[in-house]
């Protein structure tokens, strides 16, 4: 009898063993200008709809390697919606429980899928001295930190996890994926880490990267006035302690209104349906062009997909009433 070969089946043992190896696509019907070539990085295509699948994982697994995090134990965290939802399909794997503390401007499907996914979701109503609801939020954690033994606060604001996540994964990824060097770096921040740890990769491969940080109109994250916004996802009322503005060579704002319209132009050009932080880096793009010399070459961070953002930046009536807050507001 011939021997019998052993063939290993490429079969995942979980869900988390699926995130990361996320594609690079060019943007040549969107950005036709054969000068100018722009490669976005479908971050969107993990299995949680977004980046934060990858800080989720390697935040709770590195936590229960080295006992941060005890087994069984409670996991806490603020969230606007896509670390909340893949913090909790890392619960879920590794049975832990989590309490996910959100906010009215939570899209009712991401509180949908916590839920579903066994989440205890606590809805924090009153708004901050900032005017949105992130340090309200954060005073709930610390309520039930303070009333909850062994749990632990995730703390994606300031956990090294966090940017070190990207640095050995999407950091990582883009650096063998692209053979020729990038000119810039266009990636949206709410917290940073995910900037960061990609610049930082990147850089050691291409020192000459120039990092344009795309961050909401309203935002304080680099020092702008606070003001209203509606998208989740990106961008702060508060500087989060992983902040390091002398990485970034520059800041674009971006508001809801031209969020929603990047939205919209990549998926009538590209067929890509994104979210509200991929909207804004779109849009960021498009603005930056005029002014960056040619030939570029652009690299792209998308980082959440548009399901979860139907009642937002695809709905008309939303829009038409976002312009019209843009309007009043005389932006």
């Amino acid at each position: 009898m011939p021997p019998v070969e052993s063939i290993v089946e490429p079969v995942c043992e979980s869900v988390l063993d699926c995130v990361g190896n996320t594609p690079v696509v060019a943007l040549r019907r969107l950005f036709p200008d054969p000068d100018v070539e722009v490669i976005a990085k479908l971050e969107l295509l993990n299995p949680g709809g977004s980046m934060k699948d990858r800080c989720a994982r390697h935040i709770v697994e590195s936590g229960l390697s080295e006992g941060s995090i005890a087994p069984g134990s409670r996991l806490i965290e603020s969230s606007s919606g896509n670390f909340g939802i893949a913090l909790a399909i890392a619960a879920r794997i590794y049975d832990l429980r989590f309490t996910c503390v959100v906010d009215p401007k939570t899209t009712r499907a991401n509180v949908a899928i916590l839920r579903g996914l066994g989440a205890n979701v606590e809805i924090v109503t009153e708004r901050d001295h900032a005017g949105g609801y992130l340090h309200s939020r954060i005073r709930r954690v610390q309520e039930l930190l303070a009333i909850t033994p062994g749990a632990t606060w995730v703390n994606q604001y300031a956990n090294e996890r966090n940017w070190q996540a990207y640095y050995h994964g999407t950091g990582a990824e883009l650096s063998e994926q692209l053979v020729h060097a990038p000119d810039y770096l266009f990636a949206p921040v709410s917290t940073t880490g995910c900037i960061l740890g990609c610049s930082r990769r990147l850089r050691e491969r291409f020192p000459d990267l120039r990092v344009v940080a795309v961050d909401a109109a309203g935002s304080v994250i680099f020092g702008a006035p606070a003001g209203p916004r509606e998208l989740p996802g990106i961008g702060s009322s508060r500087v989060p302690e992983l902040c390091r503005p002398e990485e970034i060579d520059e800041v674009v704002h971006v508001d809801d209104v031209d969020s929603a319209l990047g939205c919209r132009e990549l998926l009538i050009a590209e067929g890509i349906f994104a979210g509200g932080s991929t909207g804004a880096v779109v849009a960021a793009i498009a603005r930056s062009l005029p002014r960056l010399p040619a030939p570029c070459r652009i690299v792209a961070i998308f980082p959440d997909r548009g399901d979860r953002y139907l009642d937002l930046v695809y709905d008309d009536d939303w829009l038409t009433a976002a312009r019209l807050r843009r309007d009043a507001a005389g932006r």
